[in-house]
């Protein structure tokens, strides 16, 4: 693998723990999706720096070129982080629709109790 490929991927990965981490700090970014991204990087930063484990992966792969077997890597990482965000996205929609249903039952009975309180609450001399 030529060095200057070398140096790139271990800057990216470097200025990907660093992005991480500030979101972390900044709370941008929770601690249990931080950690799928420190994985990804940690994995990428490992087959950047030892070329050798690149290399057998990527002949292992059927890749020519070793650097190429990188992106391969990497577009596996972002398509398993897309599922988990999916699952996520999923579970957090139906958790927004039983709180809205229950929002509604609340409201509801809460008009009830309105409307069965409303004559008590009229002055005397307004009742008919």
């Amino acid at each position: 693998m030529d060095n200057r490929i070398q140096i790139v991927a271990i800057f990216a990965t470097a200025l990907q723990f660093a992005v991480v981490f500030e979101l972390v700090r900044r709370r941008r970014l929770m601690e249990r999706y931080a950690l799928l991204w420190m994985l990804s990087a940690a994995i990428m930063l490992g087959l950047s720096i030892w070329r050798g484990a690149l290399e057998e992966l990527a002949q292992l792969i059927g890749i020519a070129y070793a650097p190429s077997a990188l992106f391969v890597i990497a577009f596996g990482f972002v398509l398993l982080l897309l599922l988990h965000f999916s699952l996520a996205i999923s579970r957090l929609a139906d958790e927004n629709k039983l709180l809205a249903q229950r929002v509604g039952l609340l409201q509801q009975r809460v008009d009830e109790l309105n409307t069965e309180a409303a004559p008590e609450l009229e002055p005397a001399g307004r009742r008919s």
